[in-house]
């Protein structure tokens, strides 16, 4: 199991490096309809008769993201500005989470009631496992039972998160898409490649779903005292 993990890892390196490339690239092809990132987010909103989110740029690489909690789509200075086929790409997938948004889609909602859980239980593993590998006295005073309970609770949740995060992010995706070709938005050729994008940036997450799923199963064998 423990060899499982770290292949997941490796393949999660692979892909990661493989959608940069992606990203890469089709930041380089040029939109023939002259749209920034900006301007593509703000379309889409306005066809979706959506008028209370803004758009807004944000610090840093691939940190492109919807925050339901204040309705702004915050999309990262190189899709914010850029003309691109990548641009186009991520502008739309992040406006597709505000339509979901806006339609009460309730896989979104479920995963957003589940983000405090979930940050409280990684953060909570992390300092259980450093505390392990220090080998702190006080997890001593602990039944070891209810230690593996814990962190196989807590594993569960961020395991659910991660599945509940995959019909999220391909629903967007497919909002993103359909629209991008319903309204003539990009060119064929566009329209492929930012196909092509966003298929390679859900491939992350399902590969982080499928890890999360292995170390459950992992700490359960630990728990249930089988063989890792």
């Amino acid at each position: 199991m423990f060899i499982i993990l770290i292949a997941f890892f490796i393949i999660g390196m692979v892909v990661q490096n493989r959608l940069q490339s992606k990203f890469r690239k089709y930041g380089e092809v040029s939109l023939q309809n002259g749209l920034s990132g900006k301007e593509i987010a703000e379309k889409m909103l306005y066809d979706n008769g959506i008028m209370d989110v803004q758009v807004i740029s944000t610090p840093g690489r691939l940190t492109d993201h919807y925050n339901p909690a204040d309705k702004t789509v915050n999309l990262s200075e190189a899709v914010y500005h850029e003309r691109s086929v990548a641009a186009a790409a991520v502008a739309a997938h992040e406006v597709g989470h505000a339509v979901q948004h806006a339609k009460g889609y309730s896989m979104l909602q479920f995963r957003s009631a589940m983000v405090p859980l979930v940050s409280f239980s990684s953060r909570a593993l992390g300092i259980i496992f450093i505390l392990s590998w220090i080998g702190a006295g006080f997890l001593h005073l602990f039944p070891t039972d209810l230690v593996f309970t814990i962190v196989v609770l807590m594993q569960a949740a961020i395991t659910l998160f991660s599945l509940v995060t995959l019909p999220v992010e391909y629903d967007a995706s497919n909002r993103a898409l359909a629209w991008l070709e319903q309204t003539g938005t990009l060119a064929r050729s566009e329209h492929d490649m930012a196909k092509d994008a966003l298929n390679g940036a859900a491939n992350t997450y399902l590969v982080a779903a499928l890890a999360s799923i292995t170390q459950l199963l992992y700490y359960l064998s630990i728990f249930s005292g089988g063989d890792d």
